[in-house]
């Protein structure tokens, strides 16, 4: 989960709204880790992509004209809506002008297999892995290896929150925040700033190196609409966690929308992205 997901609840699970992946968009293609796609081009096995949890189809947007040679895009999501969107939206031509072709899966990425997997040239996901469990991470992570796919997965949170200027209040918000992401949902205990390091070790256990590079968010006045969204939502989670917060929140609020108007307000969100099964 890059930022803060704006969600409902789709049978007792997060349902991230296409709103605020629209919103997000452009600041999630700007953060992701360049060097990482330099590593894979040219060098899939084979032109099948699967990308899980895939929303309205960033990601396959943001990769498939970076990558050489026909593709073709399998995209998984429990919301048919999302799914619709993101097929309708997809690129449809390689760097090279190769055709990209695309089909849907309504599937929980959770019960995902290796014969899921087989032929594919690489796995993808964006903001997703902080919203799995580690036995949920476990399980797709075990799919990819027995499948001998690699893995691209960006924009896992990091709990690396950085606001200038700074303010007292600053670190105690970050740390209800964290305890949040970390909640209990329909008796999943999620990831949230823990899933770099599960990922990570996930696939060590299995003999293959996973590759961590930094992927912050950069927010401010420049993307004051997104700014202000993500500050809403990171206050609300923190509140929620910690209700003895509301009164301190209140004024903290003020302040912080009152220095965004002001353009003074800059706010650094950490996400880390992931390649596996690839030297890069």
């Amino acid at each position: 989960m890059l930022g803060v997901p704006k969600v409902d609840y789709l049978d007792e699970m997060p349902r991230v709204s296409a709103d605020w992946l629209a919103l997000r968009e452009s600041a999630d293609a700007a953060a992701r880790a360049a060097d990482l796609v330099a590593a894979i081009q040219g060098r899939l096995a084979h032109p099948v992509i699967h990308d899980l949890g895939c929303g309205t189809g960033s990601m396959g947007r943001w990769l498939a004209p970076q990558l050489p040679g026909p593709q073709h895009w399998i995209l998984y999501d429990r919301d048919p809506e999302l799914l619709e969107r993101a097929a309708e939206a997809m690129s449809d031509t390689a760097a090279d002008g190769a055709p990209v072709t695309v089909s849907t899966r309504s599937y929980d990425v959770a019960r995902l297999t290796a014969d899921d997997l087989r032929g594919a040239g690489l796995v993808t996901a964006s903001a997703l892995f902080d919203l799995l469990t580690a036995e949920e991470t476990e399980s797709i992570v075990t799919a990819c290896v027995d499948a001998g796919c690699p893995a691209l997965l960006t924009l896992s949170v990091s709990g690396r929150v950085e606001l200038t200027p700074g303010d007292p209040l600053d670190a105690t918000v970050a740390a209800a925040f964290d305890a949040h992401q970390r909640r209990a949902v329909a008796g999943r205990r999620l990831l949230g700033p823990d899933a770099t390091q599960s990922i990570v070790e996930a696939f060590a256990r299995r003999g293959v190196r996973a590759v961590v590079r930094s992927s912050p968010w950069r927010l401010g006045g420049h993307n004051a609409e997104l700014t202000l969204e993500w500050f809403h939502g990171w206050l609300a989670a923190a509140g929620e966690q910690c209700p003895e917060l509301a009164g301190p929140l209140a004024a903290y609020a003020d302040r912080r929308r009152a220095e965004l108007a002001d353009g003074r307000l800059r706010v650094v969100v950490g996400h880390d992205d992931i390649l596996a099964g690839v030297a890069a």
